[in-house]
């Protein structure tokens, strides 16, 4: 019997998945602290470099690409230079572009995180600045964004909906891969930051703490999660927790919900990006025929492994194996949830 590791290595290379959503230009300004300015009691930075990776739904296309699926990306940027830089990076990254609109009435989200620090010290973040797109999709964006879905998932084992509440992931594109997905009969996975409620009928979603209390309150239940996945009419809900793990509810399942304990430290280096780390996974885990118990086990490796990096970071097929305990069939490690 093939081993999880065995799976990484052998299914999850022929796994399309398509995702659309929100592309971000997530932007990492280093400098160096020169001195104290005479107009104010601030420090001067100097600009030493600004390197430019994948966030939101470009994130989630990024991690797919680098656990070894094939990742097929739909959305939308600016005619702008941060989006040409986001783009380039994820070309780079062997995320399939093909399917990404160039609208010059859109400005490409960017977060940019200055980090600062000392000669020969550590870079701290001091501040975020948020350049975050205003305008609505105009008719002729919003019709190639459906057209470009409908052509990237005719092939897709999987789709994922990354929210971040930018626009492109709005009712109609939506309803589309909500209708693809159930034609093919393929995976439909929703990340959604603000709107969870509003993606109904989908397979499966990944809300973390946070975004469940905006729905149950803090002091949610299993129990309270459990209907929260009837209600909106998904086979599963896999919540993660940060450093308290990830509990998975599967709608027709009558055993008591699967906790899943936080792998690695306690103390994350960085959760920047955690989120999309986790679909990701859990994406190809779904489409290679595994259940939602041993999908979420592999997300939750996973995710475990990017927030010991810093900044936007993804996973690599090896390291998620190296993570994963190597002589266990799939039932064997089934057994262990």
């Amino acid at each position: 019997m093939r081993n999880l590791s065995q799976i990484i290595g052998e299914q999850f290379p022929n796994k399309t998945i398509v995702i659309v959503g929100d592309l971000v230009a997530d932007q990492f300004l280093h400098g160096t602290i020169a001195r104290v300015s005479r107009e104010a009691p601030v420090f001067i930075l100097r600009h030493d470099e600004t390197e430019t990776v994948a966030g939101g739904a470009a994130n989630a296309a990024a991690n797919v690409a680098s656990l070894g699926g094939k990742a097929v990306l739909v959305g939308v940027v600016g005619t702008d230079a941060n989006g040409a830089a986001l783009v380039e990076k994820l070309a780079a990254s062997r995320v399939n572009c093909r399917f990404i609109t160039a609208s010059p009435n859109f400005a490409t989200t960017t977060k940019v995180r200055v980090l600062a620090g000392q000669h020969y010290a550590a870079r701290q973040q001091v501040i975020r600045i948020d350049y975050e797109n205003q305008k609505a999709l105009d008719t002729e964006t919003l019709a190639a964004l459906k057209t470009n879905l409908t052509k990237a998932a005719a092939s897709a084992d999987a789709i994922i909906i990354s929210d971040y509440n930018y626009g492109v992931a709005n009712a109609e594109i939506a309803g589309l891969a909500k209708k693809i997905a159930s034609e093919r009969q393929i995976p439909l996975l929703v990340d959604s930051r603000f709107r969870l409620s509003e993606f109904k009928g989908a397979t499966s979603a990944t809300p973390n703490q946070e975004e469940v209390e905006q729905i149950l309150g803090k002091d949610f239940t299993p129990a309270g999660c459990a209907e929260l996945c009837r209600a909106l009419g998904y086979e599963a809900l896999l919540v993660t927790r940060g450093n308290k793990g990830m509990i998975l509810i599967e709608r027709d399942r009558r055993e008591e919900p699967v906790f899943l304990e936080a792998v690695g430290s306690k103390e994350p280096v960085d959760v920047t990006g955690a989120g999309d780390t986790v679909i990701a996974a859990y994406a190809l885990g779904l489409a290679s025929g595994l259940d939602y118990a041993t999908s979420a086990h592999l997300a939750n490796h996973a995710g475990g492994i990017v927030v010991m990096k810093k900044g936007t970071a993804s996973v690599s097929a090896d390291e998620l194996a190296g993570s994963l305990p190597g002589a266990l069939t799939i039932e064997q490690q089934a057994q262990t949830l």
